[in-house]
């Protein structure tokens, strides 16, 4: 297995869905290789083109020099697949992948060979071995689909560390003490692996905040009131959101977070700020 005790510090893209699209990417993932992260993920769908431009976008990020660790979803997969693109994925050398469940599509009822993530990385460990440094997902505020259950949400949790994941990134959030006390539940569980907070960089508020209600992170009132108040001030809206978001990561590194990982909307500018800010 792969061990680190330095903080990781990675970045997340899409697939971009044409031509243009992918040197646009191109021109982003050169500015923030400047940071030197640990890793670029590259998220995955569950259509089969979806599917395909995460193998391209991870191949032209690893064929640049740069460390690519593809997502993998559950729904929709077969036995047969994912073994073809793992093969695919150690024929490239990489080493790091992002083993999800993944959202059934609306009107979809079978989810495939696989319900649950950690069956998903069972399959990883028992078709590579230790290959792959295995990430799965980690829900301070617990998953969407789990009907509010924390218990079962961390026991859910802690089957996929014990199927073989090496670390987990959260959802991410914007209530420190939400990670903590995930992070002190995980521990008594047994679960000790390092468990890195995902951050979202706050440039459209109306965006974030539809796109929060819907994946259960909460936005802390204080915070939705200030940004409510901005109106269509864009540049204030931006400003304030890299001042709360820089303030979140600081307080996460010093409350010991084991690194922290940018869901970038594929755009450079928000990370790179922060990213400087905090003086990585």
């Amino acid at each position: 297995m792969h061990t680190d005790d330095k903080p990781t510090f990675s970045i997340e893209f899409f697939p971009p869905q044409s031509p243009e699209g992918m040197e646009k990417l191109r021109q982003t993932r050169r500015t923030l290789a400047e940071l030197n992260p640990a890793f670029f993920s590259v998220t995955f769908g569950a259509g089969g083109s979806t599917r395909d431009r995460t193998l391209e976008t991870v191949l032209d990020i690893q064929a640049a020099g740069q460390n690519a660790a593809p997502h993998l979803s559950c729904i929709g997969s077969t036995r047969d697949n994912i073994r073809d693109v793992l093969d695919k994925y150690r024929a490239a050398g990489i080493r790091r992948l992002v083993a999800l469940r993944g959202d059934l599509p609306s009107g979809v009822v079978d989810p495939g060979a696989f319900r649950y993530a950690n069956e998903l990385v069972a399959f990883i460990r028992e078709q590579t071995g230790d290959w792959f440094h295995i990430e799965v997902a980690a829900y301070p505020e617990v998953h969407p689909q789990s009907e509010r259950r924390p218990q079962q949400d961390l026991l859910n949790f802690r089957r996929k560390v014990e199927a073989g994941a090496n670390s987990a990134i959260t959802q991410y959030f914007f209530n420190a003490d939400a990670y903590f006390a995930f992070i002190d539940a995980a521990r008594k569980l047994g679960v000790g692996v390092p468990i890195v907070p995902g951050i979202m960089p706050i440039n459209n508020f109306a965006k974030i905040a539809r796109f929060s209600d819907a994946c259960g992170a909460e936005i802390p009132r204080w915070m939705r009131l200030k940004f409510e108040s901005f109106g269509d001030d864009a540049e204030s809206v931006r400003a304030f959101g890299l001042d709360v978001v820089t303030a979140l990561c600081e307080r996460l590194l010093q409350g010991g977070a084991p690194g922290l990982h940018f869901y970038t909307l594929n755009q450079a500018a928000l990370t790179r700020s922060i990213w400087q800010r905090l003086g990585l």
